[in-house]
């Protein structure tokens, strides 16, 4: 298969590829589109044969969900069994945007959607294409990552064609993924809401809208369950080198970790934001924001330059423990597993 890559840097480039995937995805086929979070394998939710493709060009297992994705709360309305006074709230505060909702789905939602569930995962994305997409369409979209299951998710075009380039008709190039990793996924069918994923939307700013919040920490998985979200193997967003996340006060420190691991820091890539190493005893040295967005924004890029290069060995400095931070260290902690 051929896989068209279609720019939206004009208004007309915009429009003929809003265009181009709208066809494609009425016509049941799958393709990849530009989100703020990452990029998504987009299907037409309500089409269950649609959706299987998703899973079998991903090679994705049957049991993992995927988030349905919407535009106004009219559409969400469709997707949903009830649309909560507390779902209400925290659309009106964090949508648009990258905070996933998880409420009983609604009959019209296919099983493979859900994982065999009775709940579905629902996000109204800010990304203008995508968003002009879903009304050109006028369903919603089934779209996890547009990556390979269980490695790097894409937060750009050339990414998704790495990994997926002659298996899907098209590509949309949307630029760069201003948040960079996966959304924030919130339980309202539980009670106080639980975070089952975190993201850049914390624990603490959804606790100011909406009162008490269950952390993953309190959570108690049961494995025979049908998960509810996206993003809870244990290991998930990972390099095809290994990962190991480590804590240095300096150079030394890291050198003598690493030999205490026999592992060799001349074949090690390093990626720091506060304890920064000198780059001629390893075999690269990224140097990352001390902040969570900016971290987020460059995190997957970093990994997949990683993996271009051959590394064998990726060692990524630990984050700093604040809320703001819950959701890059939920990425490495299973990108390590």
């Amino acid at each position: 298969m051929n896989t068209e890559i279609l720019a939206t840097h004009t208004s007309a480039l915009f429009q003929q590829a809003v265009r181009r995937a709208a066809d494609l995805l009425r016509a049941g086929e799958v393709v990849a589109l530009p989100t703020e979070t990452v990029y998504g394998l987009a299907a037409n939710a309500l089409d269950e044969n649609a959706v299987a493709k998703i899973f079998q060009i991903k090679g994705r297992p049957s049991h993992n969900p995927i988030i349905v994705h919407i535009t106004g709360n009219e559409m969400v309305r469709d997707c949903v069994k009830n649309f909560s006074e507390l779902a209400e709230k925290f659309s009106k505060s964090f949508w648009p945007g990258p905070l996933t909702l998880v409420l009983p789905r609604a009959g019209k939602i296919p099983d493979a959607v859900t994982a065999g569930g009775e709940t579905v995962g629902v996000r109204w994305p800010s990304h203008p294409f995508m968003q002009a997409v879903i009304r050109e369409c006028g369903f919603p979209l089934a779209a996890p990552s547009a990556n390979l299951s269980n490695q790097i998710s894409p937060t750009n075009a050339a990414h998704v064609h790495a990994q997926l380039g002659g298996k899907i008709p098209l590509i949309v190039d949307g630029g760069q993924s201003q948040v960079g990793i996966e959304s924030t996924v919130l339980d309202l069918t539980v009670s106080p809401p639980r975070v089952l994923r975190p993201g850049m939307i914390h624990a603490e700013s959804l606790a100011a809208v909406g009162g008490e919040i269950q952390n993953p920490e309190s959570r108690i998985q049961n494995p025979e369950s049908a998960l509810r979200s996206p993003g809870l193997l244990a290991k998930h967003y990972s390099p095809k080198a290994k990962l190991v996340v480590l804590d240095w006060h300096d150079e030394a420190e890291l050198r003598g970790q690493l030999a205490a691991r026999n592992f060799e820091p001349a074949t090690s890539f390093v990626i720091a934001h506060t304890h920064i190493p000198a780059g001629e005893h390893f075999a690269d040295v990224s140097v990352m924001p001390h902040d969570a967005e900016a971290f987020a924004r460059a995190l997957y890029g970093e990994l997949h330059h990683c993996d271009a290069a051959g590394a064998q060995l990726i060692v990524v400095e630990a984050p700093p423990d604040s809320p703001e931070w819950s959701g890059i260290a939920d990425r490495l902690r299973r990108a390590a597993a």
